[in-house]
Order: C-alpha cells, then structure tokens, then sequence
C-alpha cells in the first residue's frame, strides 16, 4: 500500500560560458566536465533502466544557459575534442600503470567510461545531448523544468516586474523551443523567493517551485504539515526541501559521498604526473588543471590516500542506497500515521553533484531506483506536478522569504564581495526598459541592438557572477564578466539613442553573446 510520495528533483545549471576568440578559456571546462562526468553517466542510469523495464519518475531542471550551451554548435565541436583527447589520455594511462596492479584497473575502468562517453555523445545522439532528456521527458520518466534565463537571483534583481518578467519569459520561450512543450514548474535560481513571485509565475503556466525547509516553516500562516505537503500561495505550488534527505546526500561529512571507500575528487593526475608527461593535456600556458583521471579514494580525513577500488565503492554505493531507501520508508510510515493525506518528501539535489563531485552518484541513483521500483511499497516516485495533480487542493499560505545559500537568505548574493555590482545591474535593467517602451518601431539595425542589449543585460544578472565573488573561487572571470556585459550595454544604449549602431562591433557580439537567438527586446516591456 502505498503511505507516501518521494520526488527526487535535479537541477542542472551552469553559467553561459562562450568564447569564440579562444579555445583554451578555463572556463570553458567546466561544461566539459559536467558533460563528462554527470549528465552522459545520468543518461546512460536512465537508459539502462528503461532497457530492464525499471519504472522511474524524476524531475530536472535543465536552466536556458545550460540548454543554450548544449545546443551550441561551437560548443559541441569543442567538446568532442576535449573528449577525443581524454580517450587518448586514458589509453596511455593502460599502459602507463600496466605494472602497477594497484593503478591499472582503475585506468582500464576511465579507458571504458571515455568511449562510452563518445559512443553517447557522437554516435547515438550525434553531440546534442538535449535530445537524450527530451527522450526521456517522452518517455514519461523525467519531468523537465525550468529556470530563470540566465538562472539570474530574482529576490535581488530589481523591484520592477518587467525584470522578472523578462528572466521567466525568455527562460520558458527557450525551453519550449527545444524541449518541445512548455514547462509547469520552475527552479527558481538558488532557490530564491520573495513574496510577490506568484502572479509573474502563473502569468507564464509555471505551476510550482521549491523552496528551503525555513522558506515553509516560517510561512505565514504556519504550515499545517510542515514541509511534507505543498503550499498554496496565489495560486501557485510552494514545495519545501527535506532536511533528512538533503543531510544524506549533500553533506561530506555526514553524508554518503564522504565515505572513505568512494573517489578522492582531489587527487588527479594533471596534478600528480611528471609535468612533460601530462602537458598535452593541460593548458596550453602550463597550468595544471583537473582531467577527470583520479586514482585515490578518499580514506580519511588526513592527505594520505590510498587506492581506490571500484568494486568496494560500488558496494558501497548499493549499501547507501538501500540506507536511503529504508530511511524513507520509516520516514513516511511515521509521516503517515500523523498526517491525513499521504506525505511527500521533497529531494532537491545539484545534478553536478552526481559523478563530477560524487563520482559514484549515478551508481548509488541507479541502485536506489531500481531498490524503490522492486523492493518495497511504502512509497512511489512522483514528481511535483503529478504530485498536483492527485491533491491539487492545498493550504493557502505565503512562505517566507528565503534562498538555499548560506544562513538562508541573501547572504551569499549581497555581501561586501559583490554589493557593488547591484547599482550598476538595476540601472541598466531600467534603462533597459525604458528602451523597450520608447522603440516601438525600430529600423532593422535597431532592432538588432536592441536585442544585444537585452541579451547583455540579463547575462549580466546572472547569480554565478556574485556566488563566485563570495566563494573566492575565478574570481577574477565573475569580476570581468559582470563588467563586460555591463559595459557592452552601456556603449549600445548610447549607439541607440544616437543613432549610430557600430555594425561591425554589433556583429562581433552577436557571435560572441549568441544565447536566446530568438529573443525579442520587447520582453522588457511586457504588458
């Protein structure tokens, strides 16, 4: 009998990273990574379960950056090369280590997993892996959502609603382009929420969000089931994150991925080999970087490490995920008897932490699915809108303003690293608007720099810049990149109320800022 509803959530985002000018921006590896290390491993967990007929259900945010990128052609062609030259690595690495028992399984298992990255990528999906997810969506086996379009922090981007309505509209315009139907539910960046969101969601058919556990304890009024049933708030789902399952899987510490059998993510060869070794494969100036090949599992707390083993990780991996599915079915069972409607625990996760930070995280999901679909009944997986769909009658309430960052609010987003940033965004943002208003009939170079301008705008909004500025990590990038969109429009605001749009430098950032292809500047003046 089933007591109670699991909606596991992924948010897959990255910041729009694209640099035609260079190929060796660092920055640029953070996709490559990803696409290495999470979302090919996440497709092929869901292939394989569709092939043993494992029934699944999961929701994912895909953001507009992230979708852009993969879309990009560019892009793809760089990735299949940074992929060809992680195979070449790994078939020198089985050879490198075939005297060294300890080291040489690991590296026939990274030679196996690059080529069915290739087989993946180029041969079955032909290097667009937006295809793999809008499968799966068709299938009826994930739920794609969306976010803001340039995952842009909204409680911090500007009071007047044209803004808002701008980041959503462009955001679900994109996602319906390329994943073929409109979304219901949205991530909101950080998971971010002021009151007054509401009214802007359901104007573009966005049915639900999630929120941090205080963002529904603190609500107003008080939650009658806590966190384990949605609010109502103006006509708009507010479903708040788990504390149990969040611990579990997210904390190095108390968590799973900190077990001492699983991958040290800190030990890589583009660090440990002999530099004229490993230099083809670094960057070109010398600087060594992450290449995914890591041979060391975490074994304590200290910087002594030891081997790592696959099979005793992937034991591991199956054991974790029979502890979560047991914690769930107590968790619900006694939820159940206390509640008068069947509970829901809501699971919200980075995907990037699964396989890039958590390298057996697509195992232990893989282990765990097919657990849930074979053995137990307590509960199913749902997703937030079918979740609606079964108990679309809720508790009106409004939750309270909040964020899953640090201390919970705004902290990591307005703070003395990056306060200074906020004046230089609202005031384009307006001046945005006031551009959308006044050009109600532009000539055609107009209109190309009016479209510009609304693109730089809101790759300036987006919260990475800032969240990088607080972590202290690229700093510098978040720093210039902030500057450069702010700058590039500032200087086509000027060329548009003079009337002299420098065509060859309009065309040079078209090419270089070429997210949202079909944006309408006019979004800035929604009615």
């Amino acid at each position: 009998m089933t007591l109670g509803y699991l909606a596991l959530i992924l948010h897959a985002h990255l910041p729009f990273v694209r640099h035609p000018e260079s190929e060796h921006y660092l920055e640029e590896k953070w996709l490559y990574e990803a696409i290495t290390e999470c979302y090919i491993p996440l497709i092929k967990v869901f292939e394989r379960l569709i092939e043993d007929e494992i029934d699944f259900r999961l929701t994912m945010s895909l953001t507009p950056p992230l979708l852009s990128m993969l879309n990009d052609r560019l892009l793809q062609q760089r990735y299949l090369k940074h992929l060809n030259l992680l195979r070449e690595l790994a078939e020198k690495e089985v050879k490198r280590t075939r005297h060294q028992k300890e080291f040489h399984e690991v590296a026939r298992m990274y030679r196996r997993l690059f080529e069915e990255a290739y087989t993946i990528y180029h041969e079955k999906y032909n290097d667009n892996l937006i295809q793999a997810f809008k499968k799966f969506q068709d299938l009826g086996k994930l739920e794609l959502i969306t976010c803001a379009a340039t995952h842009g922090y909204l409680p911090l981007v500007g009071l007047e609603k044209e803004i808002i309505q701008a980041q959503l509209k462009v955001a679900v315009d994109l996602h319906t382009r390329l994943l073929g139907r409109p979304p219901t539910g949205i991530w909101l960046p950080e998971c971010g929420y002021r009151p007054g969101l509401e009214p802007i969601l359901r104007e573009f058919g966005l049915n639900y969000f999630i929120v941090d556990t205080h963002g529904i304890l603190y609500a107003t009024p008080r939650p009658r089931y806590a966190i384990f049933a949605p609010l109502n708030t103006q006509g708009v789902a507010a479903f708040g994150r788990d504390v149990e399952t969040s611990l579990q899987v997210w904390s190095a510490t108390e968590g799973y991925p900190g077990d001492f059998d699983y991958r040290e993510f800190y030990r890589d060869i583009g660090y440990d080999l002999d530099f004229d070794y490993i230099k083809p494969y670094i960057h070109p100036d010398g600087i060594r970087v992450h290449t995914g090949i890591k041979y060391y599992r975490i074994t304590g707390r200290t910087d002594y490490k030891e081997p790592y083993v696959p099979s005793r990780a992937t034991e591991k991996a199956a054991i974790h995920a029979g502890n979560f599915m047991f914690n769930r079915e107590k968790q619900i069972e006694y939820l159940a008897h206390k509640m008068d409607r069947p509970p829901v625990i809501v699971s919200p996760y980075d995907a990037e932490l699964f396989g890039h930070w958590w390298f057996e995280g697509p195992q232990w999901l893989d282990f765990l699915l097919r657990k849930i679909a074979c053995d137990q009944n307590v509960f199913r997986l749902i997703t937030p809108g079918d979740y609606l769909k079964l108990f679309p009658h809720n508790q009106p309430a409004t939750p309270c303003a909040s964020s899953w960052g640090e201390n919970g609010y705004n902290d990591v987003w307005l703070n003395g690293s990056n306060d200074w940033i906020y004046r230089h965004l609202h005031e384009i943002s307006y001046q945005m608007i006031r551009l959308a208003r006044q050009y109600t009939n532009p000539t055609s170079i107009e209109q190309r720099a009016l479209n510009q301008a609304a693109r730089e705008v809101l790759l300036a909004q987006s919260s990475d810049w800032a969240f990088i500025m607080k972590t202290g990590t690229m700093v510098d990038y978040a720093v210039r990149r902030t500057k450069l969109h702010v700058g590039r429009f500032l200087k086509l605001h000027k060329q548009i109320l003079e009337h002299k749009v420098d065509e060859n430098w309009l065309k040079d950032i078209e090419e270089k800022d070429n997210i949202f292809p079909d944006i309408d500047y006019r979004v800035f003046a929604y009615p």
